[in-house]
């Protein structure tokens, strides 16, 4: 499979990261190499990128695209939930602070398209959604699908997926997974078909998205991962640097905004506190008082690019 990516907004990136000779950045989500080859081009040998991903085609792809290269890029086959713990085995227990730190949430380009992943309706394949095949961070999404209760399936499907339909959609995987186990998404896609009304097939959007948008979430633990990762992201940025999130879900957006508003403040108590007590003191400086949107131009060259949302803030 040939690993194809446009990366999203990404001269907004070079703005707000504003990398410069010497500097050091990671990208923990590596995806196509787009912010890494980009970043890793304007902080020259000086300085390099460390690029993470649980994808191995992705870091094949990094290889293949800097061979002959002079570019100073360290790639890490890893979940960035586990940040820290990269950072100290890559660079040997040394006290590294960062310039910039990236993420690019959701799913590439390449692995949509990839016949053999299970993350598209528009083919048959196995169930398997899963960023990095075969890793023990993320939960089978043939389990999820027969193994998970009603009530379970339902709750992700409304809260991850946004569909209203979420309670016929799992109460129809339920009675199709009696007969024999779900394990395509041909199946899958029967399944909620038969679930919902017929002006709902003839909607925009397909009607099977937000249903494997939720189990492609609930897989990968993305939500969960997310949370786990900022906190250290923030921890290994040198005080000026930045960190920068691009999300394409109002979930992940709102994790990433409650966040930047919660370590941009100094007291975290209840008004009714006549003293903090907390002890809570701000390490942010909001840079994006809106989230930044892609330009019509770009959404017209890439209409993947629509739902994105760029969030950005400075360590204090």
């Amino acid at each position: 499979m040939k690993y194809e990516h446009i990366p999203v907004m990404l001269e907004e990136i070079l703005e707000y990261l504003s990398p410069k000779s010497g500097q050091n950045f990671i990208d923990c989500t590596l995806g196509g190499a787009g912010y890494t080859i980009a970043i890793a081009k304007k902080v020259g040998e000086k300085g390099g990128v460390l690029a993470i991903d649980l994808d191995r085609a992705a870091i094949k792809n990094l290889e293949s695209r800097v061979k002959g290269l002079k570019l100073n890029i360290k790639s890490v086959r890893g979940n960035f939930k586990n940040l820290r713990e990269i950072v100290g085995n890559e660079f040997k227990g040394r006290q590294m602070k960062f310039s910039g730190i990236v993420f690019d949430l959701g799913l590439s380009s390449a692995q949509l398209e990839d016949a053999g992943r299970g993350f598209s309706f528009q083919t048959d394949s196995p169930l398997i959604m899963e960023f990095g095949i075969g890793s023990a961070e993320a939960e089978r999404t043939e389990d999820i699908v027969n193994g998970w209760r009603r009530e379970e399936l339902e709750k992700i499907i409304r809260e991850y997926g946004e569909e209203r339909f979420a309670g016929r959609i799992a109460r129809s995987i339920v009675e199709r997974r009696k007969n024999e186990p779900i394990k395509t998404t041909g199946q899958l896609v029967e399944a909620i078909g038969r679930a919902v009304p017929p002006a709902y097939k003839r909607g925009k959007i397909h009607f099977a998205t937000r249903t494997f948008q939720a189990l492609r979430i609930a897989t990968n633990k993305e939500l969960e991962n997310l949370e786990q990762a900022l906190p250290q992201a923030v921890d290994l940025l040198a005080p000026g640097g930045r960190v920068a999130v691009v999300s394409f879900h109002s979930l992940e957006d709102g994790i990433v905004k409650r966040f930047f508003k919660k370590e941009s403040k100094d007291c975290l108590c209840p008004p009714t506190l006549p003293i903090c007590q907390c002890g809570h003191k701000a390490r942010l400086k909001i840079l994006t008082r809106k989230a930044v949107k892609p330009r019509e131009e770009e959404i017209k060259n890439n209409p993947r690019a629509r739902s994105a949302k760029l969030r950005v803030a400075e360590k204090l």
